[in-house]
């Protein structure tokens, strides 16, 4: 079905020039491919330079700077091999020009390469960095060697890719390179008159471009090339959310129209009153449900601001209705931390909750999935083992997908897939900007928690040096005297002899030391018994410091922890570090968070710690965050479902993305199944940029 225009760019990378299976299998992993059969020409057209190495310095021998990149021209004047039995040493060539002399230096070279390559009195040209040392210059290893006679063959500007250990930039340029060369002329898809006020090269124009840069402003995000490209890449993202959202609400919900006594006896319950942004977030997803279309709402809520009441009780109002509602979370952890909140309070109105994750075997899992299957299961926790296949629901109303960035667009369908059009409603505690939920959800319904629950205190946050860590394990023996509750989190599991991080492991090795039986372990390696059994003996107290990776990062709620000690706090990101403090704060005592960094600090590392420093405020830490670091690590690096853009930047480009989203809607409201000239050249980009989801849903009608 793919229009045959595309058929050179979706061969194999390997059907490249000089690309066999090894090759393919490095070129894979460096263009994002998990799976080398799966890596295409195209891929590489999207691997953009990171930046450039300008080669047109010419500034002769002895007037080149310390450091610099530049191109000389001489005449090979000597050479000057390593003693026999001394391969260690350095074979030596040596260039002269009209200003002084430079030794050409190799390691481990090949003499005779050597002489072939670089012949006594050749007039040669050779770039790379220029050493000096007591007052002679000399060129390591230089980055290209020709003869003066071949001087075209020297790229006097030269874009830098991002690379991955085993790949050459000789290698991949060689195969970018073809890779450009079949690049044909594509139709049109973008308004002409867009393409004018924004001076938009062609695509081919623009992928050339990108490849073939001349100077430092073609490789700025402003540049032509890279507005055109990255205007693309956000169309092609909003016409198939678009798409998929159609297609989704093609098919008719069930109405969910109920009284609201469940919610009611729930919320009688409750020890404290609902929040007004509570209230309308539950107020807006019982209107949404009640309608013919099936709901499709995102509720982005604040560490603390109680997102799993909000989705309890439209879970009541499901199974009120006679159905049955399903919360899925990412983790064990996370999933059990639902269950526990959940069958507490919505046992106390008669609603019979379960939970099913990986970890449920053997005859109790069978029970509980006959369970679902006959509805007696009305409310069902769990991580992905939700929408296995041996998994029948009764009659599947409503679907909760919390930390939702953690699971692909993939398995949000399987798991919707598993009713009759069950309304969707998804929730994530990492706030994200505005921006980036249009990237990566289109105009999905938005629902907002501002608030945090009456009774919480702000947490005190400050940043101290881990020169001073000795003072904060005496203040934690102090703490933990008294009776309080403090994590530590530390950046790995185990020590590394790639990193000078402290892990876990290690960290835990000492304090456990100092500190003594207090003291406990958890991380992802272990088994979900003794993560369960670690976190037991936290809440109860037996342990009163939990040294932890980020596996804390989401859904752990011990309220009365209330010391947060984040080792190595520079090398986390804002939005995550934000998790990681609302472990503490959660009961009504005081609490403490502190930022452990080693310094020196960068200046990105002090604005991020800084801006924690002086706000609890979610949303505008997120907003911080998208300008420090940008949207692939936002949601945590490069995760299933999150945006991945690989030329367009929400921090450059967010007018383009508000442009896209107009042209898509425009577009799909005069053309729902793209098949005018404009639609069906719509069609040439969704499978240029590899729109999958979009092009199944288009070929269902």
């Amino acid at each position: 079905m793919r229009p045959a225009i595309l058929d050179p760019l979706f061969s194999p990378v390997a059907s490249l020039a000089g690309v066999g299976p090894k090759l393919a299998e490095l070129i894979a992993r460096v263009t994002g491919r998990d799976d080398p059969d799966d890596c295409r020409v195209v891929d590489l057209l999207f691997h953009a330079p990171s930046s450039l190495i300008d080669r047109r310095n010419r500034p002769g021998i002895a007037l080149s700077p310390q450091g610099a990149i530049v191109t000389i021209e001489g005449r090979v004047d000597r050479h000057q091999p390593p003693p026999p039995g001394k391969s260690n040493m350095p074979y030596r060539v040596f260039l002269l020009d009209d200003t002084g002399e430079l030794a050409l230096t190799f390691f481990r070279a090949k003499g005779n390469w050597l002489e072939k390559s670089l012949p006594i009195d050749e007039m040669v040209m050779v770039s790379g960095k220029v050493d000096w040392f007591n007052g002679r210059p000399s060129m390591v290893h230089p980055d290209f060697i020709v003869k003066s006679s071949e001087a075209e063959n020297l790229p006097l500007v030269e874009p830098v890719y991002p690379m991955t250990a085993g790949l050459t930039p000789k290698v991949l340029r060689k195969a970018i390179d073809g890779a450009v060369t079949r690049m044909p002329e594509l139709p049109e898809w973008a308004d002409a008159a867009l393409a004018v006020r924004q001076g938009f090269p062609s695509v081919a124009e623009a992928f050339r471009g990108l490849h073939d840069p001349g100077d430092a402003a073609d490789i700025d995000p402003q540049a032509p090339a890279r507005r055109r490209l990255a205007y693309d890449e956000f169309l092609a993202g909003q016409v198939s959310l678009s798409l998929v959202r159609q297609r989704v609400r093609k098919v008719p919900g069930q109405p969910i129209r109920v009284k609201g006594d469940l919610a009611a006896k729930i919320i009688a319950n409750l020890p404290f009153s609902l929040t007004p942004s509570q209230k309308s977030a539950v107020a807006d997803i019982i209107k949404d449900m009640a309608g013919e279309d099936r709901m499709l709402r995102l509720l982005q809520g604040d560490v603390g601001a109680g997102k799993t009441l909000v989705a309890l009780l439209a879970m009541s109002a499901a199974v009120e209705a006679g159905g049955q509602a399903v919360l899925m979370a990412p983790t064990e952890i996370l999933a059990r931390q639902h269950f526990a909140t959940i069958s507490k309070l919505a046992g106390a109105a008669g609603v019979a909750v379960e939970v099913l994750t990986g970890r449920t075997k053997g005859r109790e899992r069978d029970q509980i999935i006959e369970r679902i299957a006959s509805g007696e299961a009305q409310i069902i926790v769990g991580t992905h083992a939700l929408f296995q296949d041996a998994i029948n629901y009764h009659n599947l109303m409503l679907a909760v997908v919390d930390e939702q960035h953690r699971f692909g667009v993939h398995q949000r369908l399987r798991l919707t897939a598993k009713g009759i059009s069950p309304h969707m409603l998804v929730m994530t505690a990492t706030p994200i900007p505005r921006t980036l939920v249009l990237a990566a959800f289109g105009d999905m319904d938005v629902s907002k928690l501002t608030e945090k629950p009456a009774g919480r205190k702000p947490i005190q946050t400050v940043t101290i040096p881990t020169e001073r860590i000795g003072d904060i394990v005496a203040r934690l023996r102090s703490a933990i005297g008294e009776g309080k509750k403090a994590y530590w989190i530390c950046p790995l599991v185990e020590e590394s002899d790639a990193s000078d991080l402290m892990s876990a492991e290690e960290r835990y090795a000492v304090l456990a030391r100092e500190l003594g039986r207090d003291v406990g372990l958890i991380h992802g390696r272990m088994s979900g018994p003794e993560k369960d059994a670690v976190m037991s003996a936290f809440k109860t107290g037996e342990i009163r410091l939990l040294v932890a990776t980020t596996v804390v990062e989401v859904g752990v709620d011990v309220p009365d922890a209330t010391i947060m000690v984040i080792e190595h706090a520079e090398r986390f990101g804002l939005a995550q570090l934000h998790q990681l403090r609302g472990r503490v704060g959660r009961g009504d005592e005081a609490s403490t968070c502190i930022l452990l960094y080693k310094g020196p600090l960068s200046e990105t590392g002090r604005a991020r710690l800084s801006i924690l420093r002086d706000s609890e405020d979610g949303f505008l830490i997120a907003e911080e965050d998208l300008k420090l670091r940008g949207e692939g690590e936002l949601l945590g690096t490069r995760q299933s479902g999150t945006p991945g853009f690989r030329i367009a930047s929400l921090e450059a480009h967010a007018d383009l993305l508000e442009i896209a989203r107009k042209d898509a809607a425009y577009l799909l409201e005069r053309d729902p199944e793209l098949t005018s000239e404009r639609g069906q050249n719509m069609r040439v980009l969704l499978y240029l940029h590899r729109r999958d989801e979009a092009i199944r849903f288009l070929r269902a009608g």
